[in-house]
């Protein structure tokens, strides 16, 4: 078997020879730090998660009709009559969630340890276009169930594109493709979600990777391992502190995928909509243009940019202000390298105030969640009684607003001028023998 095997190798080799350098230079003989964390998980669990996506995406096209009329029975049609229609849907519905939560959990990180400072400020912002295509590609597939919150979800969301003075009302028509979301509507969004999108975040995801296998990856002490040491038990040539990619770090990613995997299944067969935060009720409804849902709200991984828009009051007679800010949110994490103006790296070395006010601002982001999702609407009632909740809840928003956008103004003026007192950084990463 063995030769077998070592003659397909030596016979792919011969007809491409570029493959076994290209596989040495990414997976045996790419170093990477060996004091990787729980952390380090992330990255490759959204790898998982992506091209499950696009499996489960792939038969359920299959049986899928983008048309107005027929999407909603489409839908019912894979989950009672298409054999294992059910679990290949809820798979689907599950991954959406699960691929947010470790892409955003892979963000944190990149912020804790300074994995978006020099030399990985391309290596940052590309993660960030992958986000940016992630949500255009949710978005999209939110819609395409066409249940009544997708309807009336789409056409919330696009209208927010009518607040653009002069050409927002024509550009709202031309996404839409009609006066309300429908059968062009359907059409475009299926085929930006089914292939473009697909086809622009896996380039996305290569180029990623390159980008980072080209600078090396970062460690939580924030050391460069490339400038210590050199020399290991496998080349005198290659950082001291660093060990194959392959096979001690894909080895290990198999416990992250085996726990993750439990995860989604526990979901999948036991809680599949859990709770109408994965699959919202008024989605089991036919899209009705006559029958408004009691809260439109988006899925809860855009839930705080939605509280944004929310808690920006309109000004000079323009509801625009809020979409801005919306905007902003996203567009400012692309800043990062340059706001953080400090050369330490990882949280590890960082100064008190970086880290309290790193904490507040994760706060304020699940504040801005809990105010997009409608979750202070019941909370306030249940713990002060009677008051008047939309009072308290723009409050509540707006101070979470202010927190959100006013770290960055921190973090800047923080590390600019000098504030920021660091600790000692290692010259070698501390799990070093």
């Amino acid at each position: 078997m063995a030769n077998v095997f070592s003659n397909i190798g030596a016979w792919v080799t011969e007809r491409a020879p570029g493959m076994m350098p290209m596989y040495r230079a990414h997976m045996t003989e790419y170093y990477a730090p060996k004091n990787f964390n729980l952390w380090y998980y992330f990255g490759s669990l959204a790898l998982l998660v992506l091209v499950s996506q696009i499996v489960t995406g792939i038969f359920l096209t299959m049986n899928y009709n983008p048309s107005a009329a027929g999407a909603f029975d489409s839908v019912q049609y894979i989950m009672r009559d298409v054999e294992w229609g059910w679990l290949i849907r809820y798979m689907h519905t599950t991954g959406a969630s699960l691929f947010f939560v470790v892409v955003f959990l892979h963000m944190f990180r990149g912020i804790m340890y300074g994995s978006f400072k020099k030399p990985r400020e391309l290596v940052w912002l590309l993660g960030m276009l992958i986000f940016l295509a992630l949500m255009a590609e949710a978005f999209m597939g939110y819609v395409l169930p066409w249940g009544n919150m997708s309807f009336w979800g789409a056409k919330v969301i696009i209208s927010l594109f009518g607040t653009i003075p002069y050409i927002g009302n024509s550009l709202v028509d031309w996404i839409m493709g009609d006066f309300l979301p429908g059968d062009a509507t359907l059409n475009r969004f299926f085929a930006l979600h089914v292939i473009a999108l697909p086809l622009v975040l896996l380039l996305l995801v290569v180029l990623h990777i390159a980008a980072l296998h080209e600078v090396g990856s970062n460690n939580p002490d924030g050391v460069e391992i490339k400038k210590g040491p050199k020399g290991n038990r496998w080349d005198a040539l290659k950082p001291a502190d660093g060990i194959p990619f392959h096979p001690y770090y894909t080895v290990k990613d198999l416990v992250g995928v085996g726990a993750l995997l439990l995860i989604a299944a526990f979901i999948i067969f036991f809680a599949p909509t859990l709770g109408g935060w994965f699959l919202e009720p008024d989605n089991a409804i036919p899209a009705n243009n006559l029958l408004t849902p009691a809260e439109i709200k988006p899925m809860w991984y855009f839930t705080p940019f939605y509280a944004i828009v929310r808690m920006i009051p309109s000004f000079l007679g323009s509801a625009v202000w809020g979409v801005l800010a919306m905007f902003g949110s996203i567009v400012v994490l692309f800043l990062f390298p340059w706001l953080d103006r400090t050369k330490v790296k990882s949280i590890r070395y960082r100064g008190t105030g970086y880290k309290v006010a790193l904490g507040v601002w994760v706060l304020a982001f699940f504040g801005l969640g809990a105010v997009g999702a409608g979750v202070t609407a019941e909370v306030i009632p249940a713990w002060f009684g009677n008051v008047d909740v939309t009072t308290w809840e723009n409050l509540f928003g707006r101070l979470m607003t202010l927190l959100y956008f006013g770290f960055f103004a921190f973090l800047w003026a923080y590390t600019h001028f000098g504030w920021e007192k660091t600790k000692p950084v290692p010259d070698r990463v501390t799990t070093h023998d």
